[in-house]
């Protein structure tokens, strides 16, 4: 079986399924793991699947909303590059607002290892939290709430009657839609009203996201991108999503 021809009929058995382990597909392909793992890797990089820890699954499951394990393989490279580009913008004696998802984690991760002096990180991201266990020079304060479990994040009443009394002086938002009405969205209604809350609790909003979320729009507003100060995402954008962004005069930063 040619690997065009492979890839074909595996995508139709993830199809079929909805999702497939990488150790059932070896073993109906008579393949390798090696050999696997590059045809899913290829089915992803075109979009017609999403990998997943072992395995893969259709694009469809969770209707968008897919669990942080999978969000964490995806785009790696663009959210690094999107990550550093967002981190030359906190200062130290900052107060940062860090939003839940796979971007704003990359974000985390560069921030532990800055040279930054008294930085207080707000979050309601369990992932995030935990990335400045080790990192005394960062205050935590962890918002609290009823816990998502794809995400690993806490919404809800209490998570926001928990932000409401704070200040921040910038927000990361982390995004899953961006549409051609400027729209920001996301697939939880409970998260949407919270990013909303933190927005205006924010001096300065910068909207972190790679280039597949823009362009689409998730279940749940959150605001609109001309309430932040910039977008920082990669160099796949459209030009017709740049010029809109520009002609609100927001700043777009490509990486």
């Amino acid at each position: 079986m040619l690997a065009d021809e492979r890839r074909r009929a595996i995508l139709a058995l993830v199809k079929k399924q909805g999702s497939a382990a990488v150790e059932d597909l070896v073993k109906h392909f008579r393949v390798s793991a090696v050999t696997l793992r590059a045809d899913l890797g290829q089915l992803a990089r075109e979009g017609a699947l999403v990998r997943s820890y072992g395995g893969a699954m259709l694009h469809e499951d969770h209707s968008g909303d897919y669990p942080l394990t999978v969000k964490n393989t995806r785009n790696q490279a663009e959210k690094t590059r999107i990550a550093a580009a967002a981190l030359r913008l906190i200062k130290s004696h900052q107060t940062v607002i860090l939003d839940s998802g796979s971007t704003s984690a990359a974000l985390a991760r560069a921030l532990k290892h800055a040279n930054l002096d008294a930085l207080t990180v707000i979050t309601h991201a369990l992932n995030i939290a935990q990335e400045f266990l080790s990192s005394s020079k960062i205050s935590v304060i962890m918002i609290g709430g009823i816990m998502r479990h794809l995400s690993g994040s806490f919404v809800g009443p209490q998570a926001e009657h928990m932000l409401r009394p704070l200040h921040a002086d910038h927000f990361f938002l982390g995004i899953d839609g961006l549409d051609a009405d400027l729209n920001l969205s996301t697939p939880d209604l409970l998260e949407a009203q919270l990013n909303t809350m933190m927005m205006q609790i924010s001096n300065e909003i910068t909207v972190i996201a790679d280039s597949s979320k823009i362009g689409r729009r998730s279940l749940s507003v959150i605001g609109n991108l001309t309430a932040a100060r910039r977008l920082i995402t990669d160099t796949r954008i459209s030009q017709e999503m740049i010029d809109k962004i520009r002609s609100e005069r927001i700043e777009l930063i490509t990486v």
